[in-house]
Order: C-alpha cells, then structure tokens, then sequence
C-alpha cells in the first residue's frame, strides 16, 4: 500500500515558468472505468465522513484522482479525513471532484455487476458517469480548491489485526459520551499502560453513568506513547474500514493526530484536545456481593421486561437472593412485568436498579456463558465482568427504582 497511495496523494505536474501546464488537458479530460463493486465500496467508507450540511461547498465533494492503475478517492470535513485507492483501468490520468452523496447514491442504484465509465468534459465543471444505458452528468468543483489534510510528525507507530481494533472498538464506543459540553469524553481513551506488570494497550470510554475498559498485549512499537482521544466520528469510521477480514492495521500517532491505515485505505484525523479524567478512581475495588448469571438468558429477560418501563427512564430491578434473580419493571402508563431466572449468588439479598439500555449494551460485549455484576449496595458503582475473559472491564452506576 505504502508504495501507491503516496504517488495518489500528490497533486499535478508543475509546468516551467510562464508557460501552459502540460498536464492540462491530462488533467482536465480524466477518463476510466472502474468496477462498481469497488468503487461503491470505497465511496461507502469514504462518502460518510462528508457532512450533510456545510458551509464550504468544496467538502460537500469526494476528490477523484486517476494516476497508475488506480482511482484515489478523497473525502475531509477538516477534522478527519480518509483516502483509499481502487484499481481502475485508466484511460486518461487527471482529478476532480464530485458530489460525494449522489455519487455514492447513483452507484449504489446502478446494476450488481456493472462497470462505471467516469469521463471529465474538457473545458466544463462536469463529469460524465456512464453504466450499461445510464448517464449522468454531474457538476463539479475544481480540484484545486480542495483542502489536503496534513498529518505532520507521528511519531509512534506499531500495527495489530483488524480483529483486535475491532474488538478495542466494539467493546468500548457504546459508552462514549455524546454530552459536547464534556468534550473530553467524545471518545475513546487509547494509551499504554501495565497490567499485572504485563505492557498493554488498554482503550476506555466513559459518559458518566457506565465506563468500559478493554486492553490487548501491546504491539511492538505501543510502548512509550501519548494517551490520545479518538473521536467519536474517527472511531465509527475507523470501524468501517476494518469491518471485514484480519488485515494489518498500520497506526501512526503523535500529540496531536492519528493515522491507520488499512489495505489501501488511510485514516487520518485530528484528536481531542483535552485530559481523560482519572478512569481507575471509578472502578471500585471494594465490592464483595458476585451475583453469576447466563449472560443470554439474563439479556433476554431485562428486554422483555423493559418493554413495560417507561422510555424515558428504562429502569428495571434486579431483586436477588440465594439461587434467584427476579427482573421486575413497573409503570404507571404500562404497569408492571416480572421474570424470574436461576443464578450463582451467595451474598446477603439485594435490590439494585438499572438502565435496561445500558445492561444490554454491556451484555453484548460478553463473549462468554456468564456475566458476573460484582455489587456493594443498591447506590454503589456495579463492576461487570466477563466470567471466561479478564481483558474486558465494565462499571455500570445504578438508578433508583
């Protein structure tokens, strides 16, 4: 990848002084044609982080660069920005820019199999696209006013699969906070520490009501790095490009930006400028009440009962007890559900409430057969854990009932 994508990324020719750029014409007039599997694929990861509405037109547009059998397609909202390169058969080398949602709204409509014709018309802001007997003219903005985005010095640099970034990203991103005026909490806390004195690489988000913590063995090249904020959007769309398959994922990070890059796709974005509050002052070490329950059979009833809770609050009460666990949730507008299921607990009985979305969420990052929910008191912090996996570490706060 490292060998292509640098040629891609680079901007036209430059001609002597005074005189008409030879690459012109070349640049003006690109031509090729390109599968639409491919390119729909590239536009799908690319096109997404174009925002729906902006008020600098030239990134409402996809870049489109044709250069030494591949297509380059570029997209930025000035924080984050992703490139990925397709092979095409090029007939004319040169670059433009499109609109990226009806770019990608036409390919997706076009037939499976298709080939896509993309023609710029010398001397117009237009592109020709041509498939089977469609025809689509769409305008364009000139590819000099589009905006490159610069990573700068990245210092640190290791790789992991695309399983484990996925794994660090799907047990983590559904308890970053959306709150802005907490900006510090827009996303996911990246940073190498040590656990059992073992090097890790641990990945934690937090919006205040539950917390999720998640290490891996850190890679070659992880130690010695700054703790980083991702960004809620860098991380959705980071997820995208490794939804697939167990590629390498090359990282690059400095104070201020991160690069990934996958196959012959790119990521780079800005990070939070701001500090991640102390998480491990949260995560209690003193709770002694361990209640183990079959993590599907338990999801399965907190759904059903939720369903009579009001949407507002989506509390329900865990009710447990030597043996038992009732899941119970009442309404004034509903009325009142209960279900009752066997569990490990040896503790003296307990009452705790709960966001039903927030124990499903967490239920769904355990892999294993069982959950354990490691209590103190009804008004204390919950630790959840996967009973077949220490690397994942969840706080849950409880909610009156």
């Amino acid at each position: 990848m490292r060998s292509r994508l640098p040629a891609l990324l680079r901007g036209g020719r430059r001609s002597g002084r005074g005189s008409v750029p030879q690459t012109f014409k070349r640049v003006i007039n690109m031509k090729l044609t390109i599968e639409r599997a491919a390119l729909l694929r590239a536009l799908g990861h690319v096109q997404s982080v174009v925002e729906r509405r902006t008020t600098i037109p030239i990134l409402s547009n996809v870049l489109l660069r044709a250069e030494g059998g591949q297509m380059a397609l570029s997209a930025t909202d000035m924080d984050l920005e992703i490139v990925e390169g397709v092979p095409a058969r090029i007939e004319r080398d040169g670059r433009t820019t499109a609109p990226a949602h009806t770019l990608y709204d036409i390919v997706r409509k076009l037939r499976e199999g298709s080939q896509v014709e993309l023609e710029t018309l010398a001397g117009r802001n237009e592109m020709a696209l041509r498939s089977g007997r469609s025809t689509f003219t769409l305008a364009c903005l000139p590819p000099e006013d589009y905006p490159v985005m610069s990573a700068g010095e990245l210092p640190h640099n290791f790789s992991l699969s695309a399983t484990e970034l996925r794994q660090l990203i799907d047990r983590t991103r559904f308890a970053i906070s959306t709150e802005e005026t907490r900006y510090y909490l827009n996303g996911i806390y990246l940073h190498a520490t040590k656990a059992n004195e073992v090097p890790v690489l641990r990945a934690v988000a937090t919006d205040g009501h539950r917390l999720a913590k998640v290490e891996l063995t850190a890679p070659e090249g992880a130690a010695g790095m700054p703790g980083v904020i991702v960004p809620r959007k860098t991380v959705l769309e980071l997820r995208k490009l490794v939804e697939e398959g167990d590629a390498e994922v090359q990282v690059a990070l400095g104070e201020t930006k991160i690069r990934c890059a996958v196959g012959d796709a790119a990521l780079t974005s800005k990070l939070i400028d701001g500090t991640f509050p102390d998480y491990d002052r949260v995560i209690p070490t003193g709770n002694d009440k361990v209640l183990e329950i079959a993590c599907k059979e338990f999801a399965e009833a907190v759904d059903r009962v939720a369903t009579i809770s009001t949407e507002r609050s989506r509390a329900v009460k865990l009710s447990i007890e030597r043996g038992n666990l009732t899941v119970s949730a009442t309404s004034p507008e509903n009325g009142t559900a209960t279900e009752e299921l066997e569990a490990r607990y040896q503790a003296t009985p307990l009452e705790i409430g709960f966001n039903s979305r927030y124990l499903l969420d967490i239920t769904e990052q355990i892999g294993g057969e069982y959950v354990n929910f490691i209590m103190a008191d009804a008004g204390s912090p919950t630790l959840v854990r996967d009973s077949g996996d220490a690397t994942a570490l969840y706080v849950l706060m409880p909610m009156r009932v």
